[in-house]
């Protein structure tokens, strides 16, 4: 089965709609909320997969909003739509459940079950056991140029 149709599957568009309903979460710059979304996804199923499918879906602009953080400044944080919420979910289970039988034990970025207290309980345990150096890798703003 090609990828896309794991992806379109009722199984696993149903497992990502309850994932983002149960992350509960605001709505985006559709005002679609979560609570909102089984309708809107109802009436609209076939377009949505349709258009996914054929690649003429296009996920809407996000919503912006500003986290203060502690040094004063602020974090950009951007909002998706409830639906491109979904669908980024169920492009991201399949993608998933392929890779991450490979990844390395000690990754803990974007990974569920995992997070950065993980990190720095493993970054601790390597201190305890004798080693000096703690790497951290940050490519946000990386560039080649």
């Amino acid at each position: 089965m090609e990828l896309i149709e794991v992806i379109l599957s009722k199984e696993n568009l149903n497992r990502a709609y309850k994932k983002v309903v149960a992350n509960k979460g605001t709505s985006g710059v559709d005002g679609v909320t979560v609570e909102g979304l089984g309708d809107y996804i109802r009436e609209n199923k076939d377009v949505i997969v349709e258009s996914i499918r054929n690649r003429t879906y296009m996920p809407k602009p996000v919503r912006r909003v500003y986290i203060p953080k502690d040094n004063g400044k602020q974090r950009p944080l951007g909002i998706p739509t409830a639906l491109d919420r979904t669908i980024q979910q169920a492009i991201a289970q399949p993608i998933f459940d392929i890779y991450e039988g490979i990844f390395s034990e000690y990754s803990y970025g974007f990974r569920p079950g995992r997070s950065c207290h993980d990190a720095i309980r493993q970054a601790l345990e390597y201190l305890n056991d004798g080693y000096e150096w703690v790497v951290d890798i940050d490519i946000e703003q990386f560039s080649t140029g």
